[in-house]
Parts: C-alpha cells; sequence; structure tokens
C-alpha cells in the first residue's frame, strides 16, 4: 500500500529568502555554538549543525550510511491531532554528517520512531505514540514511502508505538502509552502487504532482576519509549536490546529478544531518560537533537568506549535538559553537555574529528562528496560568513552506499 503522506524527495522549494518553504539555516558544520548556550567537558567542542528554517521540534535520529536521518515532528499530536498552525505531518530530514540538508519525505502524523534498517537498505518510521499509530518505511532511492496498518487492531496495550530496534534481523517496536496494566511492552513485528503483524515480546508486567542490586522485582511500566540495541564495546549489557521506560526511570535489557523466552533486567535510573547512545571508538561525534531550539547539535571529542550516553529532557526530574553519562552498575546520570533547550535523540558515529566535510562552496557542475557516486545539482544557495542557508537542492543519487547500522 502506498503511503498516505505527501513527499518532497530529492529537493526543496526554490522560493525567495524570506519564508521559503524548507529552508535550513547550516551552521557551517564545525560554528561553535554561542556563549551563553551549552557547555561540554575540556577536550571537547560541541557545534551546532543545522537549527531553523520551517521545520520543528527535531526528535528521533538515525544512520544509514553515511547519512544521518531526523524526524521533525513539527508540533503534530501524540495521536496526530493538528498543530497549532493546522499542520498534522512530520517531516523526515536526510542530512550528511556535517548537517547539510539533502532529501526530505513527509509523513502523516507525529513520527516518534525513526531507525535504520541497513539490510533491506530502508529506514522504518512510527507515528502517534499515543493513539490512531502506523508504521513507515523509507527507502532511499524510492519516491514513495510504505504506509503499514498494525494487525491486530485496536493494539493490544490500547496505546501507540513509538522506537524501533532491529534485532537479528527482526523489528521490535516499543509498545508505549500503554492503557492497559498488562500489556505488550514491545512487539516483534513482520510487514508484508501494507500490514504490520505484531507479536509481543515480553509486557508491562514481566519479571526482571534488578541490575542495580541483583534482586527479582516485576515490572509495572507506564511509559515504554526509546529503544536500541547495546554495542559490543559496552562494559555491561553488550549485545542486549534496551528499553527505556522514561517517565519510571528505568532501562529494560534482554539478551534474547528474539527468542521464545526472555531473561530481563532492569537497571533504574537517577533521572527520566530519552535515548541512549554509546561511544564504540575514541574518535567520533555525538550527535544530538534539541527538541526544544529545534537544532542538531554536534560533539567532537576523544570518547572512552563503552561510555553511555543519554538525553535528558527538559521535564526530567534531576538534571534536566543535559547530555549525561550513564553508569550502567548504579543507573546515576552525571550531566556531560549542559545548557542545552530539551535534548531528545542521541547517535554517536565513529571517525575522525579533525576535520568534517562541509557544503560551504559550490563549485560549478556539483559537489563531489567522497563516498559513492552521487552528483548533486544546486538550485540556491546563500553563504553568509561561516553559515549557508540552502533554499533548494536538487539530488540524483547514482551509486551505491555502504550501509552501518545505528
Amino acid at each position: 500500500m502506498g503511503g498516505s503522506g505527501s513527499l518532497m524527495r530529492r529537493c526543496a522549494v526554490a522560493a525567495g529568502l524570506s519564508g521559503t518553504a524548507g529552508a535550513i539555516a547550516i551552521g557551517g558544520g564545525a560554528a561553535a555554538v554561542k556563549a551563553g548556550s551549552p557547555t561540554v567537558p575540556s577536550g571537547f567542542s560541541i557545534s551546532t549543525l543545522a537549527a531553523g528554517g520551517s521545520l520543528s521540534k527535531p526528535d528521533d535520529i538515525t544512520q544509514l550510511g553515511n547519512h544521518l536521518f531526523v524526524s521533525f515532528q513539527n508540533g503534530v499530536g501524540a495521536k496526530g491531532e493538528p498543530a497549532p498552525g493546522g499542520g498534522r505531518t512530520s517531516t523526515v530530514q536526510e542530512f550528511t554528517l556535517a548537517g547539510a540538508p539533502v532529501a526530505r519525505w513527509t509523513l502523516t502524523g507525529k513520527c516518534d520512531g525513526l531507525s535504520a534498517d541497513p539490510a533491506n537498505n530502508r529506514l522504518i518510521a512510527t507515528v502517534n505514540e499515543d493513539a490512531n499509530s502506523s508504521l513507515y518505511t523509507i527507502s532511499p532511492g524510492s519516491a514513495t514511502p510504505t504506509h503499514y496498518t498494525y494487525s491486530p487492531s485496536p493494539l493490544p496495550h490500547k496505546g501507540g508505538t513509538d522506537a524501533i530496534s532491529i534485532v537479528n534481523g527482526q523489528i521490535l517496536i516499543a509498545a508505549s502509552a500503554p492503557n492497559v496494566a498488562t500489556g505488550p511492552a514491545v512487539y516483534r513485528t513482520r510487514l508484508a502487504g501494507g500490514i504490520a503483524a505484531l507479536t509481543p515480546v515480553f509486557t508491562d508486567t514481566s519479571v526482571a532482576t534488578t541490575a542495580n542490586n541483583g534482586r527479582t522485582e516485576k515490572l509495572a511500566l507506564t511509559d515504554p519509549d526509546s529503544s536500541d540495541v547495546v554495542p559490543s564495546a559496552s562494559p555491561r549489557f553488550a549485545g542486549d536490546f534496551v528499553l527505556d521506560a522514561q517517565a519510571d526511570k528505568e532501562l529494560v535489557f534482554t539478551g534474547n529478544a528474539t527468542g521464545s523466552k526472555q531473561s530481563l533486567s532492569v537497571l533504574h535510573t537517577s533521572t527520566e531518560v530519552n535515548d541512549t547512545a554509546w561511544a564504540t571508538a575514541t574518535q567520533g561525534t555525538l550527535y544530538v537533537t534539541d527538541n526544544a531550539s529545534n537544532s542538531l547539535l554536534a560533539i567532537r571529542g576523544t570518547f572512552s568506549p563503552g561510555t553511555a550516553y543519554s538525553a535528558v529532557p527538559k521535564d526530567s526530574s534531576l538534571n534536566p535538559a543535559t547530555v549525561g553519562t550513564l553508569n550502567l552498575r548504579t543507573g546515576t546520570v552525571t550531566p556531560f553537555a549542559t545548557g542545552l533547550g530539551s535534548p531528545a535523540g542521541v547517535l554517536f558515529v565513529p571517525g575522525p574529528t579533525g576535520r568534517v566535510p562541509q557544503v560551504s562552496a559550490v563549485p560549478a557542475g556539483g559537489v563531489a562528496t567522497g563516498g559513492g557516486s552521487t552528483s548533486r545539482t544546486p538550485v540556491s544557495l546563500l553563504a553568509t560568513g561561516s553559515a549557508v542557508l540552502l533554499v533548494a537542492w536538487a539530488v540524483a543519487v547514482t551509486g551505491r552506499r555502504r550501509l552501518r547500522r545505528r
């Protein structure tokens, strides 16, 4: 079934500088954040890669190949209610690693879950985390997203869906905003013929070992939200699927998420967290979406592989509006990046941090990017100092891209 959301694929509408549809201000890839805004420890730097423009409320972030993809919710409600301006659509925006916008897709509803599925060269997105939820797949080479409705419907937990993780080739989706006490916390999902068939993995009231002290407890999850797969560099829970129950201040880990029986561990955290990402190399970039300041940030420096970084939203009870390091033994979240608006998504990408490719000028015939065989034809580009404002950008992709999972 074709996606019901409209599409803006590989182009932004060319118009005047004032009120340009889809215009995004680009901070030059390495532009320092102004004084009085976010700060990071000595030895690290923080820069704004993208901010402003017609898109708002960036949330989830993922990586497919050597590009980033960010969901912008644009003020749409958690059940798909219209934004204050009347809009009912979210935007999935593609960026280079330097923050230059490339392509975009528009989906009906509030996009709260976004993940790469590299084995199938696609993105998977969920919309409306409280109710009226559904799912889209997006192929970077395709002009039309594919829309899926859930089965069974209504959902067994009477809520919506949120984060997506790919584990052993299987799609796992968080069962968000539950309205029954014993409903599924996570679904295993199979896509076919426009239907996303759901099978419960474990429930909101499953029994788990308390990772903080080794005791046994019965879960009482009320807010399944983000999820991820713990990388091998992690000193604990390596290879596990992890579900964040944000309002409950709990992270639930399982090493057998795709099996028939689950053995769960729950880590109680010192504050409510959203996404968590692990450093997997000493050199790399920690990307952060800031939902309140409508910005995409990049933190660069020398990392300690295995360190977990968690986004702490502005409404959290302790150290709000920060990105913190997470102690996987005690659950303590210690501020690392402070002075943020409301961080939501975090993503670590390994690689050199000295000079990041960025769009600063457009030579005749397009821009060489150093990966695959990609040609880009600029429609209109305005440069002011170190900032670049992309008014419109048409792109044709002809090469194959190496895929790397989030």
